[in-house]
């Protein structure tokens, strides 16, 4: 059995989150969805190739291996709703980006069983995350979080027009300390970016990002038309992500640089 995350120990205050990123499809479920499904199009696609430089900076990495479509993580296990009045996908989800079906007539999965999924894989990964963080914490003083997703850069169902580059949520600055999300979006060029605009944090980022307890967490969601093909099989390119990297070194430099004074 596949294990449910892949966890590195790093030396700096800093973890690195994907909770999206993985595309394991268990056995018990890939004969049951549909061919849209198996295709695995609302993956955050390729991101730890894309911050292959993590132990160079010292970042602790909390990595998924599981599909989204098992069970997603950055939802909350309640299914209460994160942008009020705006649509979005569950926490056992039942349909794709583009609203098509997961699952192949009568095999959607029940109530019951959406609970054992969330028992079974989603408060694993939680565990370990508030462990992790909790470690931090004890070891440096307080603990930096960054919750790292990419998207298609075009999805009307969520947004119109074209998404920017960067993202970068800190839940209206409740998730980490003043300023920093400012400081963060001033670090970029050359690509279009955005502060707390249509994705303001997941359910990760608004429930660890405790700046009066020293827990500072910063979501940033990218654009896949930044560093990799957008249609399947969604090839990784190179040739963008290594213009892509040294933002998002920087952006993860002047997060730790920015708080250990303050913490």
């Amino acid at each position: 059995m596949i294990e449910l995350y892949r966890f590195r120990q790093g030396n700096a205050p800093l973890l690195v989150s994907m909770p999206h990123t993985g595309t394991y499809l268990p056995e018990w479920l890939e004969p049951r969805l549909t061919r849209a499904a198996k295709a695995l199009p609302d993956t955050d696609w390729h991101l730890e190739q894309l911050y292959d430089f993590l132990d160079e900076l010292g970042a602790s990495a909390l990595v998924a291996t599981h599909s989204r479509y098992v069970v997603d993580l950055n939802r909350p296990p309640d299914n209460a709703t994160l942008y009020p009045g705006q649509d979005t996908t569950g926490v056992v989800p039942l349909d794709t980006f583009h609203q098509e079906p997961l699952y192949l007539a009568g095999f959607a999965p029940s109530e019951a069983e959406a609970r054992s999924r969330i028992e079974q894989y989603w408060k694993p990964y939680h565990a370990k995350l508030a462990e992790a963080l909790a470690a931090l914490k004890k070891q440096h003083g307080y603990a930096l979080l960054w919750d790292a997703h990419s998207i298609l850069s075009v999805l009307p169902r969520f947004f119109a027009g074209k998404l920017p580059d960067f993202n970068i949520g800190t839940a209206d600055g409740k998730s980490c300390g003043p300023g920093i999300g400012e400081a963060l979006l001033g670090k970029i060029s050359g690509y279009s970016k955005v502060l707390n605009g249509r994705f303001k944090g997941g359910y990760i980022t608004r429930t660890y990002g405790n700046p009066a307890g020293k827990v500072h967490a910063v979501q940033l969601e990218l654009s896949e038309a930044a560093y990799m093909e957008e249609q399947p099989p969604f090839r990784f390119r190179e040739h963008m992500a290594v213009k892509v990297r040294p933002y998002l070194r920087a952006l993860l430099k002047t997060f730790m640089q920015g708080f250990a004074p303050i913490a």
